[in-house]
């Protein structure tokens, strides 16, 4: 088994860090780059930022967050919001960032994929998935949520293989911040379908809940904001934790 990875997530807004609950009711959670370097120094295998309300105006701001992001800490991070078009790539990367993660704009021109894939390697592409169960299955979303779109999650997700994306981060938004669990079943049939990792995202409460997203999910690695952010879970005893229960954890 190849070892399960732990990444907290800082959704970056004007600068700060903000955590919601199914992507709505925004609240403070600390600077960014203080709150990476603390997760670094406690054994978070990566982390990830996204810049949540990134427009053209907030591109620069993001820019040189990164490049402070990169000069304090020491595991690497994948950076998302906003990025349209392969310039956008190449700024983030020479700013520091390890891996770039795309999403609406994706699905909005998915030779974007294959365009990132070929120029900088299909382990810089992540592709997210915000992704919400409907009557008619599960249905993925456009700009933070906000719009539902005629892509099918297991669906879309294969494609983005094809087209070379290296790693999915997959949030369910039925689940985003209320933990309860982790989208367990969803996660299995992605994880069973394709050939790359999967992250799980969107449900994290507890500790048996990445216990949970790794042996149900059968996820690669598990993603959460607000029990970091807040303090209700701490890193070393969770890896502990889930080295108890016999989950290859890095590190």
């Amino acid at each position: 088994m190849l070892a399960k990875r732990i990444i907290p997530c800082l959704d970056i807004k004007d600068g700060q860090t903000v955590k919601g609950t199914n992507f709505v009711n925004l609240r403070q959670a600390g600077d960014p780059v203080e709150l990476g370097r603390a997760y670094s120094e406690q054994g978070a295998d990566e982390l990830v930022f996204l810049d949540i309300t990134a427009s053209h105006e907030g591109r620069k701001t993001f820019t040189e967050l990164v490049k402070r992001i990169a000069a304090n800490i020491n595991i690497p991070f994948t950076v998302g919001g906003g990025i349209n078009e392969l310039n956008d790539v190449d700024r983030l990367l020479n700013a520091g960032a390890d891996k770039i993660s795309i999403n609406s704009s994706a699905i909005r021109n998915p030779q974007l994929i294959n365009d990132i894939a070929k120029n900088f390697g299909s382990q810089v592409c992540v592709l997210a998935v915000d992704a919400r169960q409907t009557e008619n299955g599960w249905k993925c979303y456009l700009n933070g949520g906000r719009i539902e779109t005629d892509k099918e999650l297991l669906s879309w997700t294969k494609e983005a293989q094809e087209r070379g994306a290296g790693e999915i981060l997959f949030t369910s938004m039925n689940h985003d911040g209320v933990k309860t669990g982790y989208a367990n079943e969803a996660l299995a049939s992605l994880a069973e379908q394709l050939s790359i990792p999967v992250i799980a995202s969107g449900g994290a409460g507890l500790k048996e809940h990445f216990r949970d997203a790794f042996l149900v999910g059968k996820a690669d690695a598990a993603l959460a904001a607000s029990v970091f952010h807040f303090g209700e879970i701490k890193i070393p005893e969770l890896k502990s934790y889930l080295c108890g229960e016999g989950i290859t954890i890095r590190g």
